[in-house]
């Protein structure tokens, strides 16, 4: 952090967390890691931001989602959540409790993490079937330039799809890589809702309303990416009513690239891509930054937000 001149960071344990454990071990070491993580971040430095004294260091607690865990147990650990002052939301990956995110299963705890009003991170781990790589060896480049990309895509659909967001309009999530392939296929994903009878009636909005709803972390590695995500943001209010036109969101200009920006967080991918000397700066930290600085559309304001002030609003920093 002090290389890259970060004041204040949100940190969580990595995937894939305790995905591989029992129910019951995994519910106790829930607690119990959010109590350390507590600890740890109630015991960092402090700094003074605009007026404000706050901890160098938040956290996002953990949820045992795992087979055969009760609900009682998951809304025990939100709750438990709710209440550690320095634990701002929740890590989540893309599996639920086995049957993914979509899982009727699930809704007594989107309900209780919209009431408790805790930010979900949802981050990817599993990518996809690994035979859609072949057999020449590349590495870890598909894996996880496109693998975990399209792994977020398809969990954040099938919860637009579930309706999860129109039953619980306050539910916050933020998508890792600035939402995957979503933002790029929203507007083919809503033709194929209006021409699917069923799906379409389960849905209160245009499809490509429910990005608007939705946080992105800036991610992208790239000014133009970034400027993209930011319209398909800003652009969505446009898409409210199930029947809205395609050119609905049409004359908004930059304003929506404005608009967007207020909806995503600067994200530095760390631990992932480690310099190759101690002493380097971490590239995905630089080259995000230069991201943000470079996305045409935004002006100093927009710029400052995404690389520190949405954060301190979402999460809620001002009275840390």
């Amino acid at each position: 952090m002090d290389r890259h001149g970060i004041n204040v960071s949100i940190i969580s344990s990595a995937n894939p967390w305790l995905d591989f454990l029992p129910a019951p071990t995994a519910h106790k070491l829930a607690g119990e890691l959010n109590e350390d993580l507590e600890s740890y971040c109630s015991t960092s430095p402090s700094i003074s931001e605009t007026g404000t004294t706050i901890k160098r260091l938040y956290g996002f607690g953990l949820l045992p989602l795992v087979p055969n865990i009760s609900t009682t147990a998951l809304l025990e650990i939100v709750d438990q959540i709710s209440r550690l002052p320095h634990l701002k939301g929740i890590i989540m990956g893309t599996k639920g409790i086995g049957n993914g995110l979509d899982d009727d299963a699930l809704e007594p705890l989107w309900a209780a993490i919209a009431r408790a009003n805790l930010v979900v991170f949802l981050h990817p781990h599993y990518g996809v079937d690994s035979s859609a790589w072949g057999d020449k060896d590349n590495g870890h480049v598909l894996p996880l330039a496109l693998g975990f990309p399209f792994e977020t895509t398809t969990a954040t659909t099938r919860l637009i799809l579930s309706g999860v967001f129109d039953r619980h309009p306050d539910l916050r999530i933020l998508l890792a890589h600035s939402g995957g392939t979503l933002p790029q296929l929203s507007s083919r994903l809503a033709s194929c809702v209006d021409h699917d009878p069923v799906v379409a009636s389960r849905l209160q909005h245009d499809a490509r309303y429910y990005l608007g709803k939705l946080y992105f972390d800036a991610v992208a590695y790239g000014s133009e990416e970034l400027g993209f995500v930011s319209d398909v943001i800003g652009r969505a209010e446009r898409f409210s009513s199930p029947t809205a036109s395609a050119d609905a969101s049409k004359g908004l200009g930059f304003e929506k690239r404005v608009i967007g920006s207020s909806r995503m967080l600067f994200g530095t991918d760390h631990p992932f891509f480690p310099p190759l000397k101690e002493s380097d700066q971490w590239k995905s930290v630089v080259e995000n930054l230069e991201a943000i600085d470079g996305v045409d559309g935004w002006g100093d304001s927009e710029k400052d937000a995404v690389r520190g002030g949405n954060a301190v609003r979402v999460f809620g920093l001002e009275s840390a």
